[in-house]
């Protein structure tokens, strides 16, 4: 599970290698437009596979697939009601997630207006 963390704190005090990785991967699971998509089914509250089946529109065993992915990164969870199996965020995942962006950069006194007229130049010069 990930531990929740400040931008600030990631900076001034990068994880252990084994936080990172948890980081990293759930960040991946994320970087899939259908397992987005997934998530965004979620964000209103638990759904059945059949219905987000219906609202994502893709094969059953790719939407397993993607499923497990988002479980195994402990983005959702899935509680079992018979045949059927209801899925819901993990919010403290996601809270970790979130966290762990960075945030409006004035907030961590970085001027970024120098940065792009640097990168302005170089790219005149180019």
């Amino acid at each position: 599970m990930l531990e929740p963390m400040s931008v600030e704190s990631f900076l001034a005090d990068p994880p252990p290698v084994g936080a990172a990785e948890t980081l990293a991967t759930a960040f991946k699971a994320v970087g899939d437009p259908t397992r987005l998509r997934i998530l965004a089914v979620l964000a209103d509250g638990t759904h059945c596979v059949c219905e987000i089946q219906e609202a994502v529109d893709v094969p059953g065993n790719l939407l397993s697939h993607h499923l497990k992915v988002l479980r195994e990164a402990g983005l959702i969870e899935g509680a079992k009601r018979g045949r059927w199996i209801d899925y819901s965020l993990n919010a403290a995942t996601i809270e970790r997630l979130a966290g762990a962006l960075p945030p409006d950069p004035s907030r961590l006194g970085i001027d970024l207006a120098g940065c792009v007229d640097a990168c302005a130049r170089n790219e005149a010069g180019a």
